[in-house]
C-alpha cells in the first residue's frame, strides 16, 4: 500500500522496539548491522530486568510502557517483539501515533485481529511490515525461483516437517507461553514460518483438514499437529509439526515433487539442499552448493536481510516484501487449520472477510 509519509532519505531511519525478550536479540543484531542507515532510539519492556539489559546493550532510551514510549519517541517505526496476542492492540496504537509498524510473527492470533491491524495502518497511512525472515534464506529463495520459473512443471505433492523440541521449561519460562490468548500453539508460534512457505512457494491453498493435540506438555495449546492440504493448482500435501522431538530440534524441511523435478530442503531449519533434481539443467543449479549453510539457530540468519528491505522501503527505494496483506495469507492458513481441528471438518479458503 502507499503511505502518507514521505521517503526518509537525508538521515538514518529511527527504530523503537517493544518487548525485550528472546527474539529481540536478533533484531538488535540486525539493526546494528545496518548502523550506516538505521539506529535504535527507544526500547520498552514491562519487566525491569529485561529493559535494563536492553538499554545497556543498545544504548537506547528505556521505557516501561508503550504509552510512555509513544509520548516521547521520535522513531519512524516501532518494532513489536512482544507476545503474539499483544501485537494487534499495540500495532493499532502505534499506527494511530503515526509510526510505521514492524511486527514479529505471527502478526496476530485471531483472524479478525489481523484484519484490524491492516485496516488501522491503512487508515493512518503507515506501513505494516510482518517479519518473515526465513524467506530470505538462500535455500528457499532458490526453491521459490525454481517454482516460479516452472521448472517442476505441474506440482503433485508437497511435504513440510517441523520436528523440534520445546521442553516444559520453555513454556514455564513466561506466563504467556503456551496460552491461546497470547501465544498460540506449535502451528501458530513455532511453525508459522513453515506455514508461510505453503502459500508463498506453492501458491494459494484451496482447502485444509487438520488434527491437533497436546500430547506431552502442560499447556493450553497444541504441542503437535498435522494438516492435509489441497492447493488451487491441484497439488496435494501435508504439514507435520511437533515440539516433542527427542532430545533436541531434529528437522525443518520442505519437499516438493513435480512433473519434471524433485527437491528436498532439510536440516534443522530448511538450511540444507539435500536433493535437487530436474529434467532440464539450468544455470541456477550451480548455486546449490553455496546456498546451504550451517546454523545453530532455528531462526536462521534472515533478520538483517529482512531489515534491509524495511529500511529501503522507508527510504523510498523498494516496495515492502512482506506487508500486512502478505502476512494475512499465512494467518488465514493458520486459522483455517485451527478451525478444521476444532470442528473436525474441511475448511475451504479464502475465509469470510
Amino acid at each position: 500500500m502507499s503511505t502518507s509519509h514521505a521517503p526518509i532519505a537525508e538521515r538514518k531511519i529511527r527504530f523503537a522496539l517493544i518487548g525485550c525478550g528472546r527474539i529481540a536479540s536478533n533484531h538488535f543484531d540486525a539493526l546494528a548491522r545496518h548502523a550506516d542507515r538505521a539506529e535504535l532510539v527507544d526500547v520498552c519492556d514491562v519487566e525491569p530486568t529485561a529493559l535494563a539489559a536492553a538499554v545497556q546493550r543498545t544504548g537506547a532510551k528505556g521505557h516501561a510502557s508503550l504509552q510512555a514510549l509513544l509520548a516521547s519517541t521520535n522513531a519512524d517505526a516501532v518494532v513489536l517483539t512482544t507476545p503474539s496476542g499483544l501485537h494487534p492492540t499495540q500495532a493499532i496504537q502505534v499506527a494511530a501515533a503515526g509510526r510505521h509498524v514492524v511486527t514479529e510473527k505471527p502478526m496476530a492470533t485471531r483472524w479478525q485481529d489481523g484484519l484490524a491491524m491492516v485496516q488501522a495502518c491503512d487508515r493512518a497511512g503507515v506501513h505494516l511490515f510482518v517479519v518473515k525472515q526465513n524467506r530470505r534464506n538462500a535455500t528457499l529463495k532458490l526453491l521459490k525461483e525454481a517454482v516460479a520459473g516452472g521448472r517442476f512443471g505441474r506440482i503433485y505433492m508437497v511435504s513440510v516437517n517441523v520436528f523440534w523440541s520445546r521442553p516444559q521449561s520453555y513454556y514455564d519460562s513466561a506466563a504467556w507461553r503456551g496460552t491461546w490468548e497470547f501465544d498460540g500453539g506449535a502451528f501458530m508460534n513455532q511453525a508459522s514460518h513453515y506455514v508461510d512457505l505453503l502459500d508463498w512457494i506453492v501458491g494459494p491453498v484451496e482447502s485444509v483438514m487438520a488434527y491437533t493435540g497436546t500430547l506431552a506438555r502442560n499447556i493450553e495449546v497444541e504441542d503437535t499437529g498435522v494438516a492435509a492440504l489441497k492447493w488451487r493448482n491441484g497439488a496435494m500435501g501435508s504439514i507435520n509439526v511437533t515440539m516433542l522431538a527427542h532430545p533436541k530440534n531434529f528437522e525443518g524441511s520442505i519437499t516438493i515433487l513435480g512433473e519434471h523435478g524433485t527437491v528436498r530442503i532439510g536440516g534443522v531449519a530448511v538450511n540444507e539442499i539435500q536433493h535437487w533434481q530436474f529434467a532440464t539443467p539450468d544455470p541456477m543449479d550451480q548455486q546449490i552448493a553455496n546456498a546451504s549453510y550451517e546454523t545453530t539457530s532455528v531462526y536462521g540468519f534472515g533478520h538483517p536481510l529482512y531489515y534491509d528491505n524495511v529500511i529501503r522501503s522507508l527510504r523510498g527505494e523498494a516496495d515492502p516484501e512482506t506487508d500486512g496483506r502478505e502476512g494475512l495469507k499465512s494467518l488465514e492458513l493458520l486459522i483455517a487449520m485451527y478451525l478444521s481441528a476444532r470442528d473436525g471438518k474441511r475448511v475451504n479458503l479464502p475465509l469470510a472477510y
